[in-house]
Parts: C-alpha cells; structure tokens; sequence
C-alpha cells in the first residue's frame, strides 16, 4: 500500500511538473529517451566485449593447455604409464571452465575423464597426441570440452550492474541537466512570456530584464540577444505608435484645415466624381456635401442653358488639366437659390508617390467682393480721390488721344500746367484739411471756367492739368486761362477764415511748341515757372527761352544733391548787436551754395528748392551742427561768449527728428542750449496744432532760445505770441527800411516793440543799413539791432577776424 501511495505521490508530482514546466518535462523525457538509448548501446557494447573476452580467455586457455600438455601426454601414453596420464588429465581439468576430457587412443581405446552438463553451451578444442623419435608415432588425439556457463553467469551480473548504475546516473545527470536548464533558461523563458502576457501600449516604457548577475557572458548569451531584441521591439512598438500619433495628428490637423478652409474644397476621383466638400462649400453654394458625392463639378445645377455652359468650361479645364496639371481662372458659378457670384478656381490633380494621378483637387474661392473692388480700383487708378478729376494716368492718356485727333482735323491742343500759389503755406499754418478743402474748391473752379471737351486733371499735390483739343487758335487757350484767373478772385472760405489763393498757368500749344505730349508737359511746366517768377496770379504762353530756366531749375536741383557731400555749403555769419551800446552780443548763420560750376548761389535760389525736395531737413542739421561748432570755437579764440541764431525752415521743423538733431549738434559741439537761438517764420506759430505746441514747448524746456523771424511780412496773429515760450521778436527789414522816411512804417516798428516788450519778449530789428536808422531804433528801446550798417555776413574765418579786431566784439 505505501508502495502505490508512493508511485501515486511520485506520478501525480510528475504530472504537475509536465504542466508547470513542459519544456523541462519534455527536456528530461528527451534525456533520459536519448540517455538510455545510449546507455544501452553503450553496455551492449561492453557486455559483448566481456563476453567475448571470456570466450578468448577459455580458448586461450585450451591453447594454453596444448602447448603445456601435449608433450607431457604424449611421453605418459607411450610410456602407458596410466596412473601419471590421469593425474595429467585431472590436472587439466581442474583448470577453470573445463569440464571434460576426452583422449582417444589409438587404435580404439578411450579415457573420459568429466561430464558436459546439459544445456550448456560449450567451446571443445582437439589437438593430437605424437610421439617424435626416429620416426613420429600417431599416439591419439585429445580434446578438451570447456563451458561457457560462468561467462553467462558473469554476463548477467554485469547486465544488472551496468544498467542499474548506467540509469541511476543518467536519471541523477538528467535531473542536473534540466534543474540548470530550468534556472538558466526555462525561468527566464517564463519571465518573458509574463512581460509577453502583461505587455501593453499602456506600459511600453517598461523594459524586459531578466533576474540574473549583469556579467560579459550574460551579456552576449541567446537570453540576452533574445530580451534585447524585445526591447528594440517594444522601442520600435514605441517610435512606431509616436510617430502613427504625431501622423494622425498632422492628418486630423490637414483634415480640420481643410473642412474649415476658408477656401471652396471639392476633391473628385479620376472620373471627376465629387468625393469630398468641405463646409465653406456648402457655406457658398447652398448645397448640402450628401447630395454632392457621386456628381460633376460642372452639373450642379439644373439649369439646363447652365449645364450647357459649366459643360464647355469643364471640357476646357479637364483638358488643360491634364496637358499642363494646373488650371487656374475665374467663374461665374451659381448657388442653390440661384444667385450668381464670381468665384476663383484652381484645379489641381493629386498624385501619389509614384506620380500616378488619384484625385483632383478643386480650390474655390467668392471674389464677388473683390470684383467690386476692383471696379473701385479702376477709377482709383485712373481718378484722384480727393477731388473726383482724372489723375495723371487718364490724363496723359486724354492727351494723347487729343494729339492724335488734332494731327488728323489738322487742329490745335493747348496743355495748361496750374499750380497753386501759396498752397504750401495754407498747409503749413491751417492744417492739411484746410488744404484738402482748397483743392476741392480749386479743383471744381478750374472746372467750371471749361467746356464740356475739355479735360481737366490733378497732376499730384496742388499741381493741375488742362487739356484744351480742337483749339482753333492760340488766343483760345489764353482765354481759358484769364477765365480761370477770374475764378479765383473770390476768397475761399477754410476753416471759416477767407483766404485768399491765386494760381500760376503755364500753357504750350500743340503743334507749335511740340508735337509730343512729354514735351508739352514740359513746356507748360517750364512756362507755369515763369509766370510764378512774374508775380503768380498770371499765366505764360511757352517761349523758347523758357527752357533754359527749366534746365537750370533742373540742373541746381541735380547739383545741390550731391552739394552737401562734396562740402560745397558754407556759412556766413552777420552780427547781431545791442543797438543802446553798439556791442556784439551774437550772430546769425546764413547758408550760402558756392557750386564749382554756378559760382555762389544765394539763398533765395536754392532754399524754396531744397524745401520742395525735401533737402532742407539734411542740409538744416549740417547748419545747425556748424553753426554750434563755430560759437564754441569763437569763444576758444576771443573769449566771447555770444549766442547763434540759427534759420529754421517749416519743413525742417516738421520732421519728427527735428528736436534730437538739435540737441545731438549741441551734445557734439559742447555748447549751451541758451546761446543757441532758432528763428521760426511767422507761419509756423499760425498753425495752432498740438504737434508745434509740443515742439515749441520742448525745446524751451531744453533752454533754447525761440524767436519769431519777419514778423509782420505773414498772416499776423497777436494772440499767438503768448501760447507759445517765444524769446525774440525780429522786425523784418521791410518795415526798418523806411522808418525815417514813412510815418506809418515808424508808428508801425514802434508799436511792434511795444508790443513785443508788453509780451516780456526781446526785438531784433533787420536791415539796419545807417546812423538814422540806428538812431530811431535807439530811441525806441529796441533791444538788437542787425544790418549792413554794423557788418556784412562773412564767412567763417573772416568773421573770427572781425571778432578780434571789431571795438563791437570787445569784452
């Protein structure tokens, strides 16, 4: 009973190990199968050559007795001596294995001697009997009978040996075997297959390691190749779902874009089947995107003129499409409801990796809107904004139309080029809307002094063109000029202030002046200057001379571009002195041109120029940068310490840099902000706005001196002389020039002084030119005094004489 108990424990323990570790159980099978297999050849082997070393010990053995007892026989049987032959032959037998004798005599006697047992298997050896004297006698022949039992017996004792000991130890080394199998190997095979069981998109940062020593060995073993390449698996698993996420991102994301484009998106097959719209199409048509799978395009509609229409634009555009790979245009496209809208289109194929089309893509976009526009932007281009007239473009286009319909009627064009005289003054002191109002105005009087053919055009700025085809004579287009003349005698009313605003004409005749329309402008243009030169308000016919002032223009313009890099400005410099004692007490810069070529240009040539062209503003801040230096170096050489006035044109004090360039010429010349004296034209301070308010009031914050420059030649306004931290009053040279000779100008100097000393300002009087003049001005508490009479402006240098010299410059 405890046997089977046993047996029953042991089988159902191998049960549970065949279960828990099959690769084990069957590793074991395999090596106890393979092992016993083995064993079992391995002691046949043996056993045979045991058995067969029995079998050649036995015939040995009987050799051996041959050769021992053959001679000892054959003397005892011829001797007949029988006692000694059977003592022989039980001797012989005796020997192991041998059981029996036989010796046959001759000629028939026979000795036995022993038995053969029954089934025995035997080994019987013969070998004669010879008697050798003179002759060899024949005396018989032995044989010797030996049993093979004991080797049997030994061969059956061996088997059991061998093969218990053989299977105890294959059992033992394969239990060895599979224990180091299943700890080196098995273990971590079930240490995969639970990472295998438990592995999960949820938990790929996990890596598979295994619960053996970190060795060399262990390290480049078929366990370690093996949980390696789990790893660079569950890497790549990783790197694969990363980049399957960010692909899925980027198509969600193209995929989003292109539902909400703001664009029309329609994708068909490569039958021009619609497969795809996005919601901007349903948006912009009216149609649903269910009803548009399966159909054309160009068949939306059921309109069946329609359909005939979108059929030939689609031929048209697949055809292209195919050709080029690109079609590109506008549509006239229809919604559901029916309404019609322009829409642009791209249609595009799209192609695979391999280059073969797939789909076609189809980009729509409404430009109804921007059509519009563009009908706007036609007049735009072709109209001025503000005052509704032709612009240059459609101007020189009309011209050129009315030269070409004169030259067949044989015919004349007059070309009247207009500027407006002062306009640049009304924007300067009333503010650009005032100006926008005057060329309005402008604009509808030179209309109205026109006949229907004539064509009347703002050039840019306050610059107009008139067109006059079909004159009969040259006397025409002066009558239309003294008509427009007559136009702007009346005030204009800006800002609820009357103004009064001429113009200058400029007129050239075709064929006469030129037979080309740039020339024409030219001339007129060449001729509107020389009617400004006579006094403005007047208007000039073309002559032939005009083109010299033209050129020069032009030339001092090309010149004083590139004057100020080729240091061809320089100052002069004209004191300025207390006209009670007669004492320098500063000087005023003024700009001169000496040009290699012109010789000196004065002032009054170039300045309105370089105020046009905007030059003023870079040649200013030369001024006022050498100016400063030449005050500082004054005061090095004489120890004079005076002031320097400095010109100040509106377009320079406009300029948003205006302010720091006057503070980096006083920063880099070192002198102080109240020997530094700027003097503003009486228009500036006319113009109440805050930006001139601000730049007036940081300029006095910075300590430097302000003053009014010709007062009394502007639109004088008193009151503004208190809103603003003026310094200085110049009386301008003008109204000093007859002081001694016309009662009105002297009651009009002496009420400007005082005037100006009621308001705590200083009076500077220009154009001193003698004793009397001096002398009033001294009687009138006049504070400076500047002119001819104390010194004409000089250059740098000779002004640093005069300084040294002059008993005014003493200190």
């Amino acid at each position: 009973m405890a046997l089977v108990n046993g047996m029953h424990k042991l089988a159902s323990r191998l049960q549970q190990f065949r279960s828990g570790s099959p690769l084990s159980f069957r590793l074991l099978a395999y090596i106890l199968l393979f092992s016993s297999a083995f064993t079992l050849l391995a002691s046949g082997f043996q056993i045979y050559s045991d058995f067969r070393k029995g079998i050649s010990a036995i015939e040995e053995r009987m050799l051996v007795v041959e050769t021992s007892y053959a001679s000892s026989l054959s003397r005892s049987l011829w001797a007949l001596d029988q006692k000694l032959l059977e003592i022989q032959m039980e001797g012989i037998l005796s020997l192991p294995d041998i059981v029996q004798l036989r010796l046959s005599i001759a000629p028939n006697s026979e000795i036995v001697m022993g038995d053969v047992p029954n089934d025995v298997e035997t080994r019987v050896h013969t070998f004669e009997l010879v008697h050798n004297g003179e002759e060899s006698f024949k005396l018989g022949e032995m044989t010797i009978t030996a049993s093979l039992d004991q080797i049997y017996t030994n061969v059956q004792q061996t088997v059991v040996v061998v093969l218990t000991t053989q299977f105890l130890k294959t059992f033992f080394v394969s239990i060895l075997i599979v224990w180091i199998f299943q700890y080196f190997v098995t273990r971590h095979l079930s240490s995969m297959a639970n990472y295998a069981r438990e592995f999960s998109l949820s938990n790929l940062d996990q890596p598979l390691t295994l619960d053996r020593p970190d060795t060399d060995l262990n390290r480049i073993d078929e366990l370690s190749q093996v949980t390696e390449a789990i790893n660079q698996m569950r890497e790549r698993l990783r790197d694969d779902l990363q980049k399957q996420s960010l692909d899925a991102a980027k198509i969600n994301k193209l995929s989003k874009a292109i539902q909400q484009s703001p664009s029309s998106v329609i994708i068909c097959d490569r039958q021009w089947r619609i497969e795809f719209v996005n919601q901007k199409f349903t948006q912009l048509t009216g149609y649903d995107a269910e009803s548009m799978i399966g159909k054309h395009p160009g068949m939306l509609t059921e309109d069946p003129f329609l359909q005939r229409e979108n059929r030939q634009l689609w031929q048209a555009i697949q055809l292209q499409v195919q050709r080029v790979g690109v079609w590109q245009g506008e549509s006239n496209s229809v919604r559901k409801n029916g309404e019609r809208f322009w829409e642009q289109l791209i249609v595009t194929p799209i192609k695979d990796s391999d280059s073969h089309v797939t789909n076609y893509l189809i980009l729509g976009e409404d430009i109804s809107i921007r059509k519009r526009y563009e009908q706007q932007l036609l007049r735009q281009a072709n109209y001025d904004i503000l005052t509704g007239l032709p612009n240059r473009m459609l101007a020189l286009d009309r011209l050129k139309l009315a030269l070409a319909q004169a030259q067949r009627e044989s015919s004349l064009v007059g070309v009247m080029f207009l500027d407006l005289d002062n306009f640049k003054h009304i924007n300067d002191t009333m503010g650009h809307d005032a100006g926008d109002s005057l060329l309005i105005e402008a604009a509808r009087r030179i209309s109205s002094a026109l006949r229907g053919t004539s064509t009347v055009a703002r050039l840019g700025g306050d610059e107009f063109l008139v067109v006059l085809p079909g004159l009969q004579g040259d006397d025409a287009a002066a009558q239309v000029a003294e008509r427009i003349l007559q136009t702007f005698a009346p005030p204009f009313n800006l800002n609820h202030q009357e103004v009064f605003v001429s113009t200058s004409i400029g007129i050239a005749i075709y064929p006469t002046d030129s037979d080309n329309s740039g020339t024409l402008l030219q001339h007129a243009d060449a001729a509107m200057y020389q009617a400004k030169n006579k006094g403005k308000s007047a208007y000039e016919r073309f002559a032939p001379e005009m083109k010299e002032v033209s050129h020069e223009r032009l030339q001092i313009e090309s010149r004083m571009r590139r004057a100020l890099e080729l240091n061809e400005f320089e100052l002069y410099y004209q004191p300025i002195v207390e006209t009670s004692s007669g004492k320098i007490c500063g000087a005023e810069a003024l700009l001169r041109w000496n040009n290699p070529t012109m010789g000196m240009v004065m002032p009054d040539k170039f300045i309105p120029l370089a105020e046009e062209t905007g030059l003023i503003i870079p040649i200013g801040e030369w001024v006022l940068n050498q100016a400063c230096r030449s005050a500082v170096r004054w005061e090095q050489a004489s120890g004079l310490k005076h002031g320097i006035s400095v010109n100040v044109s509106p377009r320079q004090f406009r300029d948003p840099g205006f302010v720091d360039a006057v503070m980096h010429a006083l920063q880099s010349s070192g002198l102080p902000a109240h020997r530094l004296e700027l003097e503003i034209t009486e228009r500036l301070i006319l113009d109440n706005s805050i930006e001139t308010s601000e730049i007036l009031s940081r300029l006095d914050r910075e300590g430097v001196r302000l003053s009014v420059d010709d007062f009394g030649t502007g639109y004088s306004a008193l009151s503004y002389l208190k809103s603003y931290p003026f310094d200085t009053l110049k009386i301008d040279k003008s109204f000093v020039q007859d002081v001694n000779a016309k009662q009105e100008d002297a009651s009009l100097v002496r009420a400007i002084i005082n005037m100006a000393h009621s308001l705590g300002l200083k009076v500077i009087a220009e154009g001193v030119e003698d004793e009397a003049q001096t002398d009033f001005l001294n009687e009138e508490h006049c504070d400076y005094s500047q002119g001819y009479y104390y010194s004409r402006p000089m250059p740098e240098l000779d002004y640093e004489d005069w300084l040294r010299t002059s008993q005014r410059a003493q200190v």
